[in-house]
């Protein structure tokens, strides 16, 4: 397919991957980016010696990994190295009791049964399922992609559906193991890295705790953004090539050439487009109005995942008790829930997680010092502006004094804020959302929006608006999927 070329507009993950599937493929690939650096949500910020992810921070599912550079006859370890941290984090719960979740699953049984008589056992049994799940959901669902209702009616998937909890909500799902509270946000938590709430999350995502407690939590030295700079450094391998600072204007076809058009970067021609910048920003601002395949009601309908207020912090001294990861959980499980999707306003009592990567990296802060970032997840669509988020900072960073035990209010030397109108900005992201569409029961698998535009030959799209959907390791497999979408089109 040498004489085939393709634009990619965006270099998020979903992007980036597309971009070395089509390269390994012979097509020649331009991925251009809007900002000055790739990564898109996974981007850095490095500042006064300090360097913060300034999205995702945790290293999940490394087998995903793996078989993304097994593709390429490369192993992850030819680019960075991966330590497996332990504990894989600790909870703070707001009436002042800490859990560790640690790297020994019998340990972590004997601290569930602690709280709860018989929980030790309950854990084995949801984590048996979990990993059941998990094996045939990431086969059956997730690696093969089923574009289609019908592919979900098909022989294997109910024969399947039979053996995991496909159906369902995860609320209803963990409700069956674990009566205790506490241990019911245990197995929730991750809910938040997937945009849903308990009640709107499929059971599917119970494989969530399989990744968690078996897989592994682990931490890629230099942080997740050596992982995006190694996903581009194998692209350039490939023969990728990379343009920053260009702003994608429109998108035009004539005659079978699309033409791709910037006024910060002119114009690239090309026989195929891949869009990994925000589905509906592709549409409704970069398509003609014919080639638009949702209106605007269809995306006004549609149930976004949280924006998040984030605080990235420079600290002298150091921040025990914390350590790598942290999450912080209010009383009001229920409520911090409605706050952001029911009746959206900023949280009362918020739930948000901390992030010191300098409890094990020392090379994101200057000697002496902590780095660290919190984030706090909150409605989209609402406002955010200096005001609020000067009075909802002292609020965490009071919050964090109180429930965490550490108070680092008069040491910051480092300080810097990102929301709503910052992920509207950057990303043009729908609302200020920080994932995109959420995982609620309508909106998963073939309900999400195709990677196929129906409205433009030549149009594509991936990253986490497609399947199988959020998180850095789907976006790896969202741009696998959109790169065999697009190869077998060319190929007929």
């Amino acid at each position: 397919m040498s004489d085939k070329s393709a634009v990619i507009i965006g270099a998020g993950v979903g992007g980036l991957s597309c971009a070395c599937y089509l390269a390994q493929e012979g097509m020649q690939v331009t991925v251009v980016e809007k900002n000055e650096q790739i990564g898109g949500r996974a981007s850095v910020l490095e500042k006064g010696g300090f360097k913060f992810d300034m999205g995702p921070s945790w290293y999940l599912m490394p087998d995903v990994f793996e078989r993304f550079f097994e593709f390429f006859d490369r192993k992850p370890e030819d680019y960075y190295e991966i330590i497996r941290l332990d504990p894989h984090y600790r909870i703070f719960f707001k009436d002042q009791k800490t859990v560790d979740i640690v790297a020994d699953v019998e340990q972590n049984k004997l601290v569930f049964e602690q709280i709860e008589k018989g929980a030790g056992e309950a854990l084995g049994r949801y984590l048996d399922n979990s990993k059941r799940t998990y094996e045939l959901g990431m086969q059956n669902f997730v690696y093969k992609d089923r574009p289609r209702l019908r592919d979900y009616i098909s022989l294997d998937v109910l024969l399947n559906a039979n053996k995991i909890s496909l159906f369902g909500s995860m609320q209803k799902h963990v409700n069956k193991y674990f009566l205790d509270s506490k241990l019911q946000q245990i197995m929730q938590y991750t809910l938040v890295f997937l945009g849903g709430s308990p009640k709107n999350t499929p059971a599917l995502y119970n494989l969530m705790s399989h990744v968690d407690f078996n897989l592994g939590v682990y931490y890629p030295e230099g942080g997740i953004g050596k992982v995006i700079s190694s996903i581009s450094e194998l692209g350039k391998e490939l023969g990728v090539t990379y343009k920053l600072g260009f702003e994608v204007d429109s998108i035009e076809n004539e005659n079978g050439l699309f033409s791709v058009k910037s006024k910060t970067g002119g114009e690239i021609k090309s026989d195929v487009v891949i869009s990994n910048a925000d589905y509906n920003h592709t549409e409704q601002v970069l398509l003609p109005i014919e080639k638009r395949q949702f209106d605007e009601k269809y995306w006004e309908s549609r149930t976004y995942a949280p924006s998040a207020f984030l605080i990235y912090l420079g600290v002298e001294g150091d921040i025990d008790p914390l350590i790598h990861h942290n999450l912080v959980l209010p009383t009001d499980w229920d409520g911090h829930f409605e706050e952001i999707f029911t009746k959206p306003t900023w949280p009362t009592d918020p739930a948000y997680y901390i992030c010191a990567p300098s409890d094990t990296d020392d090379s994101v802060a200057p000697e002496g010092c902590s780095n660290l970032f919190i984030l706090v997840p909150i409605a989209v669509g609402i406002k955010d502006g200096k005001k609020m988020r000067k009075e909802y900072r002292d609020k965490i960073l009071a919050d964090v004094a109180e429930n965490v035990g550490v108070d680092i209010r008069n040491r910051i030397i480092l300080e810097e804020h990102f929301s709503i109108s910052d992920f509207s900005r950057r990303y043009n992201s729908a609302k200020g959302s920080a994932l995109g569409l959420a995982h609620t029961l309508i909106q998963t698998g073939p309900i999400r929006p195709d990677n196929r535009s129906k409205k433009m030959k030549g149009m594509y799209f991936t990253g986490g608006y497609t399947r199988p959907g959020i998180g850095v390791p789907m976006c790896l497999i969202s741009g696998e999927h959109t790169a065999k979408a697009v190869i077998e089109d060319l190929e007929r």
